[in-house]
């Protein structure tokens, strides 16, 4: 089995929040949604598990950090083109995220965008072209 990541995020509101991350793509797994939790599936390994406010603070003895004010951590998945960045970034937009809330990367090898979901956690998408990325590395090590 490979081996998968759960990002567990607090959601102010849930049936928006699955709503958003619905169009971008993700699907709900109703084997693991409840009106506490909702399962968003990206692939077979990348899964968000959007949480509650009071089931979130089952898991943890903190307060839960408002995103939209600080940062915590910033999530990044990857992408198999250019194309699949900007696309999943416009969908965010028009799902009601914050598009771009960091600037855009682009190394030519390596392009990447961010958006902040409905409740300020940023997420990064980026596509790399390994090849290029490897060789890019090696004339910087050359040097």
């Amino acid at each position: 089995m490979s081996k998968m990541i759960f990002v567990n995020l607090p959601v102010a509101d849930l049936p928006k929040s699955i709503a958003f991350y619905e169009a971008l793509g993700a699907v709900k797994n109703e084997q693991f949604t409840d009106h506490t939790a909702a399962c968003m599936v990206f692939s077979e390994t990348i899964h968000a598990m959007l949480l509650t406010h009071d089931k979130f603070l089952q898991f943890t003895p903190k307060r839960i950090a408002n995103a939209k004010e600080t940062t915590e951590v910033l999530i990044c998945m990857s992408a198999e083109s250019r194309d699949e960045v900007d696309a999943i970034a416009s969908r965010a937009d028009a799902a009601g995220g914050k598009i771009d809330p960091s600037p855009k990367q682009d190394y030519g090898f390596m392009y990447g965008r961010s958006f902040e979901d409905l409740d300020g956690h940023i997420w990064e998408v980026m596509w790399m072209d390994v090849s290029a990325a490897k060789e890019a590395m090696s004339e910087t090590t050359a040097a």
